[in-house]
């Protein structure tokens, strides 16, 4: 059964939900690595230096970590609470969609289902940066499956 769409964004369902069937087959740990690809995928796009934020790349280290089995799941949630607040101080729309990525894909390690989320949150980004555009949404839930399909081989 599809997960629910908890944003409102302009989409393309019937890749959302080919995009929702992957995630749910594919192993946490895939989709850990999978979602950091995407956060920093969309924050290029957005054009926020998170080379430069200590608080993202420490999110993103410690998802890591817990990829290679050096971090508890304590401690990415408390990573991505960081994350979330920096997105939640954000007063620039398509950042602070960026950083809603970032905060779920740093989440991912808890929960799975926030790399579905991370998704739409990137597709809520598009929308920002490309108003009415479907072409924009379809390439990207096209890159996120291929992406996907990738690192789940």
């Amino acid at each position: 059964m599809p997960s629910d769409v908890k944003i409102k964004i302009d989409d393309m369902p019937r890749l959302r939900k080919k995009l929702d069937d992957l995630c749910s087959k594919a192993n946490q740990a895939a989709l850990a690595k999978w979602s950091l690809v995407l956060a920093k995928h969309i924050l290029d796009l957005s054009q926020y230096d998170y080379l430069k934020d200590e608080i993202i790349l420490s999110g993103f280290a410690v998802n890591e970590a817990w990829q290679n089995g050096s971090a508890s799941v304590n401690d990415v949630r408390k990573a991505a609470f960081k994350v979330h607040e920096l997105a939640k101080k954000s007063e620039d729309k398509l950042t602070k969609a960026a950083l809603r990525v970032a905060g779920h894909a740093v989440a991912t390690v808890h929960m799975k289902e926030h790399a579905i989320v991370a998704s739409d949150y990137a597709i809520k980004a598009i929308n920002l940066k490309y108003p009415e555009n479907k072409f924009e949404v379809k390439q990207e839930r096209k890159w996120q499956i291929n992406t996907l399909r990738v690192l789940i081989k």
